[in-house]
C-alpha cells in the first residue's frame, strides 16, 4: 500500500468519517470484511437509506448486493469508483462531505434532472465507473417547470389528497372519487 493511500485511511480514521461508515454498515445489518488499499468493505447492507448500489463513508465501501465480488462482476469499476469517494471523504475532512455532497446532488438536479451528472462529487470520482449515464444540461426554464410540478404534487400530498406525478389529484382513490 502506497504512503498515499495510507494517509487517506489514516485522514479518514482521525475525521471519524470511517468509524462512522463502519456504525452505518452494522446498522444496516452488513457483513464488514478488509479490502484491498486498506478499505473496509460491507456487502449485504439492508438499509433503504441512502437509495444507491453502493456508497463510501470514509473508508468503508457499502453495497446491498450480496456480495462486492458480484457487484463489481455485474458492474466491473463500482470498487474503484466509490474508492474515489473515499479520497473524498479526506479531502472534505470527514462529515463536511455530507452537505457538500447534498448540495451538488441538488444542484446536479437542477441542471440535469439526474442526481448524478451534474455532481462534481459523482463526476470526480468518474460517472462511468459508477455505472452512470451522462445526462446533458437542460435549461432552467424546464427546472423550474420540474420544481413547480413536484411542489403542487407535494401540496396535494400534504392536504391528504393523493398527487400524480403531473400533481393532478388521483381519483382512484375513494376519498377523492367521492364515495
Amino acid at each position: 500500500m502506497n504512503v498515499m493511500v495510507r494517509v487517506r485511511n489514516l485522514a479518514n480514521w482521525c475525521n471519524l468519517s470511517t468509524p462512522l461508515g463502519l456504525l452505518v454498515a452494522r446498522l444496516g445489518g452488513a457483513r464488514v470484511a478488509r479490502g484491498a488499499n486498506g478499505t473496509w468493505l460491507a456487502d449485504g447492507y439492508r438499509s433503504s437509506f441512502p437509495v444507491a448500489g453502493a456508497f463510501a463513508v470514509g473508508s468503508v465501501l457499502i453495497t446491498a448486493h450480496p456480495s462486492w465480488e458480484r457487484l463489481e462482476a455485474a458492474r466491473p469499476g463500482t470498487l474503484a469508483h466509490e474508492e474515489n469517494h473515499s479520497w473524498q471523504w479526506a479531502y472534505m475532512l470527514g462529515l463536511p462531505f455530507l452537505p457538500a455532497y447534498a448540495a451538488s446532488m441538488g444542484w446536479s438536479w437542477l441542471r440535469t434532472g439526474d442526481r448524478a451528472s451534474g455532481n462534481f462529487f459523482e463526476r470526480a470520482a468518474d460517472l462511468e465507473l459508477g455505472g452512470y449515464v451522462e445526462a446533458q444540461a437542460r435549461p432552467f426554464s424546464a427546472a423550474l417547470a420540474d420544481l413547480r410540478g413536484r411542489a403542487r404534487g407535494l401540496s396535494g400530498i400534504r392536504a391528504g389528497r393523493a398527487a400524480t406525478p403531473n400533481g393532478h389529484r388521483d381519483a382512484s382513490h375513494a376519498d377523492d372519487a367521492g364515495a
